[in-house]
């Protein structure tokens, strides 16, 4: 392996092509401002660097970025390469990671608005995220104890799992698909509407109008809370923790909750079942 340590570079393409590179306690920066600095390289790793210009990682094979900072000046720093770890780095650049495959992230900050668009197969453990429209239409998403903040996250993902993660967020899971997100806290309007078999489990539901439109859904021993005209035209199975506030028009599948305050039936074929569990009688 070649070792490049200690120095600085701001021209085009500083690094085109390279291979079996580290790259240590380097700045990408400069008056010249220059852009791809790592594009069409493979296994090269950046450990302790400053990236502060644009689309340093295109095309990459075998990547490692280690410890590392990429400021809201590295705009879509990650595009298009595979097999890429990423631990414990602040990625706050505009779509910073799309079109990727076969990522691992660790201990990173993400402050970055379109981040992980169509990224095919992603473990994000440990991680703090802030975006809109966070992973849009990506699959094999595993993330473990994730912290996520902003709008319109999760919508077209498929064949996902979320364990252990607070998700601050609104029109969360739009038409997600083959998605079990669980031991996690998701706060936010409007919920996963027109997702199909996507699964809650031993989560806390926050917000107005959640889970309306969706097919297959279940809810397994789940807390409510806010939550009103819930399930809406939905296929669901639900078992809930808490008082909900109210329930509109669920179309098959049976919702069991101690108690729910309203249940509203004005269409017709809306046939799912309202039970209270708490004494086994029907609602409505």
């Amino acid at each position: 392996m070649t070792t490049i340590n200690n120095l600085s570079f701001d021209e085009e393409r500083a690094l085109y092509g390279a291979e079996n590179t580290i790259v240590k306690n380097c700045r990408f920066d400069g008056p010249a401002d220059g852009e791809s600095a790592f594009k069409e390289c493979r296994n090269v790793a950046a450990e302790n660097c400053f990236f502060n210009l644009r689309y340093p990682f295109w095309h990459d094979e075998k990547l490692k970025i280690d410890g590392s900072e990429m400021t809201e000046l590295c705009r879509a720093a990650l595009w298009y390469s595979r097999g890429i770890v990423i631990f414990d780095t602040k990625l706050h650049g505009i779509k910073a990671l799309r079109e990727c495959s076969d990522v691992v992230m660790r201990g990173c900050d993400i402050v970055s608005p379109e981040f992980g668009w169509s990224v095919n197969v992603l473990e994000m453990t440990d991680c703090t995220a802030e975006s809109e429209y966070f992973m849009m239409r990506s699959t094999g998403l595993r993330f473990t104890n994730v912290k996520f903040k902003g709008k319109y996250s999760f919508q077209y993902i498929e064949n996902s799992v979320f364990d252990n993660c607070v998700f601050d967020t609104k029109d969360a899971f739009w038409h997600a698909k083959n998605v079990t997100v669980k031991n996690s806290t998701v706060n936010g309007e409007y919920l996963a509407w027109y997702c199909e078999n996507v699964t809650f489990e031993n989560c806390k539901i926050t917000g107005t109008q959640p889970l309306c439109y969706c097919k297959g859904l279940k809810l397994i021993n789940c807390e409510m809370h806010n939550t009103d005209l819930c399930f809406e035209r939905s296929e669901v199975n639900a078992t809930v923790t808490t008082h909900i506030i109210s329930v509109k028009n669920p179309l098959s599948g049976c919702v069991c909750a101690p108690s729910v305050g309203e249940v509203i039936r004005d269409i017709e074929g809306a046939d799912g079942k309202v039970c209270c569990c708490k004494n086994n009688k029907s609602c409505a």
